[in-house]
């Protein structure tokens, strides 16, 4: 099966878990999601399936819109609420607007130190790995960008948020570092992802509703994405048999395209596409992925 399915993710398992599940309901081994949730976290989690893998370069700097929840009073060794509490609980009480004018320094282009028990590689081994044997674990901060960061309530001893992040980022960490700042520890209590790029909750499906279709394949297919809503930088073009031909192996070809968009997604139905061509002049395209 080909195509971009969109499921919202259910806490307490990895985003691996729901591609495991995913290749029993499809049938489908080659599978990869757009941008790992961790185990506590719920929300929109896009996979692309079969021969749409070869397309991942293309989503890879997508936005995350974010909404959740951050305990404070003490942190743990995650940053979020799977982890082990570190130093001692205290019992801290702020009113809304010190945790907003607290909040106020994450926003903009900022070097975030990720949490040690992340994806991020150090000599090859995932950082996580490392954490949970106890060895050193040393991390470098990356770049990022907090679009926006809003309080939005406080109750005791949480605060409800929404976020806005680029790819990258870590919820977690900010959490931990606005704990930090505090004076009183915190982490990320709840978290769900409301939209990842242009997909949101409204595209969503979850696991339970796809797994009684695991029969159906049209109907499968009829859950995800259409083709040409992908990726809508690029414009959509139809090409004919010849051109189709020449691009499927490997050649130049002319297509009906004048937008003078650098990149393309080349169709031969509504549905099915060909790959991806980019401009060389005119309407001369070299195609860059074929999906065969």
């Amino acid at each position: 099966m080909n195509g971009l399915l969109v499921i919202d993710k259910p806490g307490g398992i990895t985003s691996h878990d729901v591609v495991s599940r995913l290749r029993k309901i499809t049938g489908e081994r080659s599978i990869g999601h757009l941008g790992t949730l961790d185990p506590m976290a719920t929300g929109v989690l896009p996979l692309l399936m079969g021969k749409f893998t070869r397309l991942a370069q293309y989503f890879s700097a997508s936005e995350k819109r974010y909404t959740g929840t951050i305990r404070f009073g003490f942190a743990t060794d995650t940053y979020d609420t799977d982890g082990d509490l570190v130093g001692t609980q205290i019992h801290p009480s702020f009113t809304l607007e010190q945790v907003r004018t607290a909040a106020s320094r994450f926003g903009g282009d900022m070097d975030q130190m990720p949490p040690p028990f992340s994806a991020k590689k150090i000599a090859g081994t995932p950082a996580y790995k490392l954490a949970r044997a106890g060895k050193p674990v040393e991390l470098k901060p990356a770049k990022i960008s907090i679009r926006s960061f809003a309080i939005t309530a406080i109750d005791g001893e949480e605060a409800a948020f929404a976020m806005s992040i680029t790819a990258g980022g870590y919820v977690r960490s900010v959490a931990h570092e606005l704990g930090r700042d505090l004076g009183c520890g915190a982490h990320l209590s709840s978290l769900r992802r409301t939209q990842a790029g242009v997909f949101t909750l409204a595209d969503a499906h979850t696991l339970e509703e796809l797994e009684p279709m695991s029969a159906d394949p049209a109907a499968l297919e009829g859950q995800c994405i259409h083709p040409r809503s992908l990726l809508t930088e690029m414009p959509s073009v139809t090409g004919d048999s010849m051109s189709l031909g020449r691009l499927r192996n490997g050649a130049q070809a002319n297509l009906p395209e004048f937008s003078q968009a650098p990149m393309v997604k080349v169709f031969a139905s509504q549905r099915e596409l060909v790959g991806i061509a980019k401009r060389v002049a005119g309407t001369l395209f070299q195609p860059v992925v074929v999906m065969g």
